[in-house]
């Protein structure tokens, strides 16, 4: 496919790519061009630096600064999207008629733009976000917080209407795809799993001690898991359990300190939290809201021993059964207890490498990508 351009609008600079949604962007990226296909990269900045290491994968990487600040509030458009507005890329978009992804609801600004009409238009869905601000304004105990979330969900779901607009939808998670096909029944959809770091199964056999908990502590969604986790399951466990992500906040470390047997390892780096990953008997990962697919999931299916979830943790993927399930606290409690027991095996290992590859192999996603694109994009002469 040496012959293949794509323009990708990415929401962030996805690199370093160490948080959910610019994982599957950057892998995505590495997928394509090592397919041959040429990556014309657009991407909105806030709070990252231009990454030289993305120029290695990419035709061309264009970046346009996010706006934002108290006006971009006042918008009808959700604040998300009418920040990564810029009438430079628009130009760029229309000096040539190669397909277009558009990376989460927040890079969709100019999806329907008249002079995009007869343009390949694919959106990748990360998320169903106005499920996702309505949670986040559920678990927010700030009031104003709280009401921005409310307010942002609202401008979200109507602004979601735009997607009609797209060729086809990929989504990451077969939930977020029967949803989306039941609003735009005209609309091609179609499941594609994330992109992720890795590329094999690097799991060790035989037993670790301690538990391990990870993600973005900064997010409220991740630091209601943890909390959740030191009072409902380990408060009186005699099992070690480690709390480990990005920028924890204050009063999760409060908490931690009044347990012996719970550690926080704040900021640790990509080598670290892979060791942490591998060396854990347990990577156990609870959510409450089944939206999307946790990319923190994957990466402890391939490089940890045993995996304990709630159900919310696999709603629409087929993950289920890689993982030990628990319903209930008192039933997450008795798994962690049993599985600190048992040996993780070479069979099991070999098992977990054979069902995570037959949907997860970035290589093979790309190519369901790429012919997906084929069938919708003829080249002009």
């Amino acid at each position: 496919m040496s012959d293949l351009h794509l323009h990708i609008i990415s929401f962030d600079i996805p690199y370093p790519a160490n948080y959910g949604g610019v994982i599957d962007v950057f892998y995505k990226i590495k997928a394509l061009h090592a397919a041959g296909v040429k990556i014309h990269l657009h991407c909105f900045e806030y709070h990252r630096e231009p990454a030289p290491e993305l120029d290695k994968l990419c035709e061309i990487v264009h970046y346009y600064p996010r706006k934002t600040g108290f006006t971009a509030t006042l918008s009808w458009k959700p604040y998300i999207v009418f920040g990564r507005r810029s009438d430079k890329l628009l130009q760029i978009l229309c000096k040539d008629d190669f397909p277009i992804i558009f990376e989460g609801l927040h890079s969709c600004y100019y999806l329907s733009h008249p002079l995009l009409k007869n343009r390949v238009k694919i959106y990748r869905e990360s998320n169903i976000e106005h499920h996702y601000y309505f949670h986040l304004s559920k678990v927010e105990k700030n009031f104003l917080k709280k009401i921005y979330f409310i307010f942002s969900g609202l401008k979200l779901r109507a602004f979601q209407k735009i997607l009609i607009h797209s060729t086809i939808m990929f989504t990451v998670s077969k939930e977020d795809q029967a949803y989306l096909q039941t609003r735009f029944p005209e609309n091609p959809v179609r499941y594609l799993p994330s992109f992720h770091h890795d590329d094999a199964v690097n799991i060790l056999p035989g037993k670790g001690n301690f538990a391990l908990f990870h993600g973005n502590l900064s997010v409220g969604e991740n630091f209601r898991a943890a909390e959740h986790l030191i009072r409902h399951v380990f408060k009186y466990s005699s099992v070690k359990l480690i709390i480990a992500g990005l920028n924890p906040p204050v009063r999760l470390a409060e908490l931690v300190g009044k347990h012996e047997n719970i550690t926080l390892v704040a900021n640790p780096t990509d080598d670290e939290m892979f060791r942490l990953i591998r060396d854990a008997q347990i990577n156990i990962l609870i959510t409450f809201q089944a939206t999307g697919l946790k990319l923190k999931l994957l990466n402890a299916l391939f490089n940890g021993r045993f995996c304990l979830v709630n159900p919310e943790m696999i709603a629409g993927t087929e993950l289920g059964d890689l993982c030990e399930i628990g319903n209930k606290d008192k039933e997450l409690k008795q798994k962690v207890d049993k599985l600190m027991q048992c040996s993780f095996s070479e069979d099991q290992i070999n098992s977990r490498r054979e069902q995570l590859l037959k949907w997860h192999s970035n290589n093979e996603n790309c190519e369901t990508l790429i012919n997906f694109v084929s069938l919708f994009y003829n080249p002009s002469s």
